[in-house]
């Protein structure tokens, strides 16, 4: 019988290719193990989709949240930042604080920015005061990284009053702002009086800056010159909040001058400005031809000054430019 059996050599390779084929299954599969490491989901990979988790998750628990009683609990406040640390804690950490600090505002403007609707507007315009802020700070951190507690807590002491700014009127600086455009309207000045006593035309086309997500003018009313009428702007609303309306009383009037007061004012506009009156300067040029001036009065809303104070006049500089052609410009075919 032992002659039948061909003996096996410990050595012999083809006996070691037979032996691979008769393991158990779940032990050659370790041989195999190198080509299985192609078909598995890198880390970067899994940092693209825990991203994309934690995106989806922060916006579905903000919207539920809104809707309901508990928008301003700690459930909105807590809940939300805790879904950013865990996307910050599960994607690539950075080589810096300034890359990890840029990184973590970016990602909380992508969760919040496609939840405001209308209010996308506020981060457009936050967006690069954050990101300034950040980018100060992780420099700062960086440069003094052997001294990390000194470093933070020199930061805090020069930090803290520049956020304490609006709080409280003492730390508050001037909000009453003015601004005046002026334009030459291509009639005689009894046309362009006739034109301001009429409500502006609200389908003038809106300066481009106006059209990126401020509330827009639907409709207008009110006629007349004197003390005492009025005029009503309609506007839509934003964010969820229903439209509202601008009305202005007339205060005073003499040739070639109005003033408008602001009496009421429901808008969505009073969380960035309220508008507290304009007036207006008509001047005779020559035949055909009137300077208009449209001065506007309005109170700043939003800190820093230093940073907001020059959106808003700019915004405020547009408004009165469209103004002057929607109200203070006859309507085509009357010179």
């Amino acid at each position: 019988m032992t002659d039948l059996i061909d003996p096996i050599e410990p050595n012999d390779p083809n006996h070691q290719m037979d032996a691979i084929h008769t393991k158990d299954p779940a032990q050659s599969i370790s041989l195999d193990a190198p080509e299985l490491h192609l078909h598995r989901i890198t880390r970067a990979q899994w940092a693209i989709v825990t991203l994309v988790l934690a995106l989806t998750a922060g916006a579905f628990l903000y919207k539920q949240l809104f809707r309901g009683p508990l928008q301003h609990t700690a459930a909105m406040f807590l809940g939300i930042p805790a879904v950013l640390a865990i996307l910050l804690a599960l994607t690539p950490k950075s080589k810096s604080a300034t890359g990890g600090i840029l990184k973590g505002i970016a990602l909380a403007l992508l969760i919040i920015a496609p939840l405001l609707g209308e209010g996308y507007v506020c981060i457009l315009f936050a967006s690069p005061l954050f990101f300034l802020v950040g980018l100060v700070v992780g420099l700062i951190v960086d440069y003094g990284k052997s001294k990390q507690s000194a470093t933070l807590s020199c930061l805090s002491l020069l930090l803290l009053p520049l956020c304490l700014e609006g709080t409280v009127p003492e730390l508050t600086f001037n909000r009453a702002q003015t601004v005046q455009v002026t334009r030459v309207i291509d009639a005689s000045p009894q046309v362009v009086e006739a034109a301001l006593s009429h409500s502006p035309r609200v389908d003038t086309p809106l300066p481009v800056f106006l059209r990126i997500g401020f509330p827009r003018p639907l409709s207008a009313r009110g006629v007349g010159l004197e003390p005492g009428d009025l005029r009503t702007i309609h506007f839509a609303g934003a964010e969820g909040d229903p439209p509202g309306d601008l009305v202005m009383q007339i205060t005073e009037r003499r040739p070639g001058y109005v003033r408008f007061e602001t009496i009421r004012d429901s808008t969505k506009l009073t969380q960035w400005l309220k508008w507290t009156g304009s007036e207006v300067r008509w001047n005779q040029l020559d035949e055909r031809h009137t300077s208009v001036t449209w001065q506007i009065h309005f109170e700043r809303q939003l800190d820093p000054a230093w940073y907001f104070n020059p959106w808003e006049r700019a915004a405020v500089s547009d408004a009165a430019g469209y103004l002057i052609r929607a109200n203070a410009n006859p309507e085509p075919g009357r010179r």
